[in-house]
């Protein structure tokens, strides 16, 4: 199941709005290669996307 803004893991829930979107976006590209174990995914989306967000916040 693709995870959307309005159905996604409940880890997500407390992220800002920006870094939400791209962590699930992350997330669901995470599921689709299939590179990191299931239960990893969200940890290493909610990951990711902070990093994206403090890179752009410079």
């Amino acid at each position: 199941m693709k995870w959307t803004s309005k159905n996604f893991p409940l880890e997500m829930e407390g992220l800002e709005p920006r870094v939400r979107e791209k962590a699930i976006e992350i997330a669901n590209q995470l599921k689709q290669q299939g590179t990191v174990r299931e239960l990893s995914i969200v940890e290493e989306a909610i990951k990711q996307a902070m990093e994206w967000f403090q890179e752009m916040e410079g």
